[in-house]
């Protein structure tokens, strides 16, 4: 969605690709997403955290393509809100590396209660509009 602003400096209406609403609209939907996919269930007494990633984990080859699938939803998202390709690069290596070690029998199911990629994205994602997960809320 595409909206004007005023730019006092050079006098004129300038474009912009995203209004803030929107933006932050987008944002809440892909923290929720890395929130599901990541951290959503705690383990009473630890500090442990997981989510559908690490439940789908435990399906061979079919749970950790889900897995892959929504992180490429989250990084196609990310290239639509113009993160510059250097960061989503970032982004797919992390997914990469959660897909290719997550599909190990059960050294990836550990592997992916630590190794929180849609976070991570997520956190790159933020770092490039300068916001932090608490400006989602």
């Amino acid at each position: 969605m595409a909206t004007k602003t005023w730019d006092a400096a050079s006098g004129r209406f300038v474009k912009d690709d995203l209004d803030h609403v929107e933006k932050l609209k987008r944002l809440r939907r892909l923290n929720g997403i890395a929130r599901l996919m990541d951290t959503a269930i705690r383990i009473p007494g630890t500090g442990i955290r997981f989510g559908a990633d690490s439940v789908f984990g435990l399906i061979p080859v079919i749970g950790d393509a889900g897995g892959a699938l929504v992180g490429l939803y989250l990084i196609n998202e990310a290239r639509r809100m113009g993160v510059p390709s250097a960061k989503l690069v970032q982004m797919l290596g992390n997914l990469g590396v959660d897909a290719f070690v997550g599909s190990v029998p059960v050294a990836g199911d550990l592997f992916d209660l630590f190794f929180k990629s849609h976070r991570r994205n997520l956190d790159i994602i933020l770092d490039h509009f300068d916001l932090r997960r608490e400006d989602l809320r």
